[in-house]
This record gives C-alpha cells, sequence and structure tokens, in this order.
C-alpha cells in the first residue's frame, strides 16, 4: 500500500486556531471545564480554502453561458453547489485502476517549465516508453514536478509570471477522453491543464470540456514525486487507486488524501 502524501497548493494557506490547550487552565483563565479527577484536553478549529490542498474539483466547480454539467442552470450554484456537489464522490469515494504517467521523467526534467504544454500524443508517446497502456476507465494520473517545484523554490519566483505547465486544450485531447471513458483525471498541479492557452488565451478550457461536457471530474495538487520514485525503481507504473474527498454538503470541492495499492 502507498500512502500518497497530501499537500498545500503553494498559492494557498490554512488557518489553524487552538481553542484549548494546557494554558487554558493555567492560573487566571477562563472558561476551561472542570472535569472530575482533573483531565485536561486540547481542541482547535480551522479556516480553509476546500481547494486550496490537494482536492477534487467536481461537476459543478466550472460553466459558461449559464449552464453547468448536464444542462443545470447556474444559479444552482448559489450560497452552494444544490447540483453537482462533492457529496455524492465523497459517499461512494472513487475506486479504479489508476496509471501514472510521468511528463517530468520523459522529458528528462526534474519538473516541467512554466507554460510547458502537454498534448494527448504527449501522454501516448510517454506511456509507451514507460511500457503501460492508458485503458478503458483508467484513472490517469499525471506527473508534471510542478508542486514539488514550487515547494523548492521561494514564493517570489514561483509566482513570477506564472502559468503552469500542464494539458493544452485540443479536440483530439477531449475526444481521447470521451472514447475511454475515464471518470477521474488527478494532477499534481494548481489547475490540471496549463492555466492560460498560449495560442487563444482562454482561460482554462479544458476544465469546461471535461468538468461541464463530459463530466470527468478533476483531482488536483497531488503529490506524485514519491509515487513517481517507487514506479520507476521498478518500472511498475499501474496500481489500484482509491480516493474518498472530504464530505461537504454542497461543496465545489473537497480535500482529499488518495492512497494507492501496488
Amino acid at each position: 500500500m502507498f500512502r500518497t502524501t497530501p499537500c498545500t497548493a503553494p498559492t494557498a494557506r490554512s488557518r489553524r486556531l487552538q481553542t484549548l490547550d494546557e494554558s487554558s487552565w493555567a492560573p487566571g483563565a477562563e472558561g476551561a471545564p472542570d472535569f472530575p479527577g482533573g483531565l485536561h484536553y486540547a481542541d482547535d478549529v480551522a479556516t480553509i480554502f476546500l481547494q486550496g490542498s490537494s482536492q477534487y474539483d467536481v461537476l459543478g466547480h466550472v460553466w459558461y453561458d449559464g449552464k453547468i454539467w448536464n444542462g443545470y442552470d447556474a444559479d444552482t450554484t448559489v450560497e452552494g453547489l444544490s447540483k453537482a456537489s462533492v457529496l455524492p464522490i465523497a459517499e461512494k469515494g472513487v475506486v479504479g485502476r489508476g496509471v501514472l504517467i510521468d511528463m517530468a521523467w520523459y522529458r528528462g526534467k526534474d519538473h516541467l517549465d512554466k507554460g510547458e504544454t502537454v498534448d494527448h500524443e504527449d501522454l501516448l508517446a510517454a506511456a509507451e516508453k514507460q511500457g503501460v497502456t492508458i485503458q478503458p476507465h483508467d484513472v490517469l494520473l499525471i506527473r508534471t514536478g510542478f508542486t514539488g517545484y514550487g515547494y523548492a523554490t521561494t514564493p517570489e519566483e514561483f509566482h513570477e509570471d506564472v502559468t503552469e505547465p500542464g494539458l493544452t486544450y485540443s479536440r483530439e485531447l477531449v475526444e481521447r477522453f470521451q472514447e475511454t471513458e475515464s471518470a477521474t483525471l488527478v494532477t499534481d498541479t494548481i489547475v490540471s491543464e496549463v492555466t492560460e492557452e498560449p495560442e487563444t488565451g482562454v482561460m482554462l478550457p479544458l476544465h469546461c470540456a471535461l468538468l461541464r461536457h463530459l463530466g470527468l471530474v478533476l483531482s488536483e495538487v497531488i503529490w506524485w514525486d514519491d509515487l513517481a520514485e517507487a514506479c520507476a525503481r521498478d518500472n511498475r507504473w499501474s496500481f489500484l487507486y482509491t480516493a474518498v474527498p472530504l464530505k461537504v454538503a454542497e461543496g465545489a470541492g473537497a480535500p482529499v488524501n488518495p492512497i494507492v495499492i501496488r
């Protein structure tokens, strides 16, 4: 069993507040309960950006022209997603054959560069070099190494002219996902695809094509570096992939910690 490491996107931070600790029972402190036997304990609360760490983007996360996935009106997102939220995924989880495509390894780099693109032919060529076949219904995992780069460098360097590397939109790529009937695309970047299409300047067209049209959910900011090392070590790039996001009613996304069994 290989437990992946959940991580926080270099652009987002959670806030944790200690509500009770030993100082709550210090002389003069108020509000701490006085239990028979002298029990003390610690408690805390957190404010989190639900999509600021390893997480799922769900079908109602992105839309245009006033319609989300399945033709539901975009007004169903007001004050929470009454349609296409993360809850159905969280209630059942995701289990399937996972295949890791290591694009950084394929291109002989520690990580892809800012704005570096990957198309469907690149995916197939990398899979062939790895000796693995992407089959129908697979959970496709893509490693760029870019999140690792974000942790290794300074925030200033990471954010300077940042356009994440990743998949670039094409009709052929979308049709490939439709043909394989993939249910989930899992990446180690914040937005799965190149942030801005280099030729058109369009922002996140694959989000619209995959979430809104195909019903293919995205999981992002997943730490693949350790898994990639293990796969390269024994030249075995497929495994059982499992993931259950946090149950958040009406959530547009939720944290997740996938577990790979290989």
